[in-house]
This record gives structure tokens, sequence and C-alpha cells, in this order.
């Protein structure tokens, strides 16, 4: 079954492009003063998707989008159809050594957003999330992931811990981020990995660190003990992706 959300817009350049490429628009939005390659472009997309267009003023999408940088484009779409962990599962199997994130928690959509950007650029097979207590795909987050929301399969689980044990069932090796682990250049990344990022603020939940198979620290030498989720992610990701290539 396919879990939908209601966030009904996505706006800026890319977000927009992406949508529209992915027949997921229902009406356009541009700025009525704007001009320029974007706007042919983009108004060219969505004659060919037969998408409505509706000239409208820079204030109007500024409340539109709660002040966000649109960039002069809003684009009304159809709510994000979420995958299920089954058909992300069957995705992973076509690929050499897979990767799946789980994120535990994440709350800052702007880090939701960057780790889809970098796990479209780094062939990650999927992204799973929790229902509840966690950020979901928001406007915010289809702008930050640059379209990427559209292209890397994201799966939202009512039990993170229930997941990683259907993962262990089906191969999955389950790896944590933690300051006292192996480091991240010493990974061995061969097989089906799981990645799991804590939040923000408080790491990895007690109960999923219990089943966590190895950690994995990044080193550091500097005054600050921690990264941002969304740069601890990202170098992760990289560092799988370098041993694929």
């Amino acid at each position: 079954m396919i879990e939908k959300q209601t966030n009904d817009i996505v706006y800026g350049v890319h977000a927009v492009t992406e949508s529209l490429q992915a027949n997921t628009g229902n009406k356009l939005y541009i700025q009525d003063d704007l001009r320029g390659k974007n706007v042919d472009k983009i108004k060219a997309l969505a004659a060919q998707k037969k998408v409505a267009i509706s000239w409208t003023s820079k204030k109007a999408l500024f409340e539109m989008t709660q002040g966000a940088v649109h960039q002069g484009f809003v684009l009304r779409v159809s709510e994000f159809a979420y995958s299920d962990l089954t058909t992300i599962l069957a995705k992973a199997d076509q690929e050499e050594n897979p990767l799946i994130l789980i994120l535990d928690g994440l709350t800052d959509p702007h880090n939701f957003g960057s780790i889809l950007r970098t796990a479209d650029a780094t062939d990650v097979a999927g992204v799973v999330i929790p229902k509840h207590r966690a950020v979901g795909v928001t406007p915010v987050v289809a702008k930050t992931s640059t379209g990427a929301v559209e292209h890397v399969p994201i799966a939202r689980v009512t039990n993170l811990s229930q997941t990683l044990d259907k993962l262990k069932e089906s191969g999955y090796w389950i790896f944590g981020t933690d300051m006292d682990g192996t480091p991240s250049q010493k990974w061995n990344t061969a097989g089906k990995l799981a990645l799991i990022i804590g939040n923000e603020g408080k790491g990895i939940s007690p109960n999923l660190k219990r089943q966590v198979d190895e950690m994995i620290t990044i080193p550091m030498t500097g005054h600050v003990q921690s990264l941002n989720a969304s740069v601890a992610a990202a170098i992760l990701m990289y560092e799988v992706f370098r041993h694929k290539l």
C-alpha cells in the first residue's frame, strides 16, 4: 500500500521542473513580471504536460509559500506518494552492494532535503523514515532536494525497529553512527547495507542502537565533536559510493 501526505505545492526552478517531468503537477503559478530562459523552459514543459498556467503576483506567491524563496515558480501537485518497503527491497535486490538509509527521527526539512539530494547523487536504493515524530516530504524538503525527491524511493513506516528486523531477514548489515566505532575509511562496505542516521540532537534511539551490527565513526580533529546530520550522512554515502566505482 502506498502512503500519502498532504503537502500540495512545490516551488523553485529545480523542484517544479522535476515534478512536471514526473507528471505530478496539476497547476503552475508563474510570477507575472518574470521573464527569461527559465520561464520559457518551464512554460513549454507545462504545455507539454498539459498543466494549466496562472500568471500570479509576487505577493500571492509569497503568501502561497509562506515567505519561502520560490524563484517565481509554484506548482500545485498531487499528494506525495510514498513507496512501500517491499518495493525498495525489490529495487535494491537488482543492485550490487545496495545501500538503504534509515532516518531515525529527523525533524529538520532542510537536512532531509539535503540527504535526498546526496542519496540521488550516490545511487542510494531507498530511504526509510518513521511516520511519527519526524519530518515527512514537505514543500521545503522538495525544494531543498532540488528535485531528488522524485527520484529516490521513500518509505514511511510505523515501526523502525521492525523494519530493521525485516532488513536483517533480507540479508542486510545494519550500521549506525557513533563517536566510538570503526573509522569510516576502514568501513567494509561490501554486501547489503542499511545505515541509520540519528536525530539532529539525540542521535540514534537506544532501542535501534541495540540492533546495530557495527558503529561507524567519522574521524574529526577539530573542537566540534559532531557533524550536521546531512553532512555526516553525505560523507558516509560517498564512502559507500566510492567503493562501487
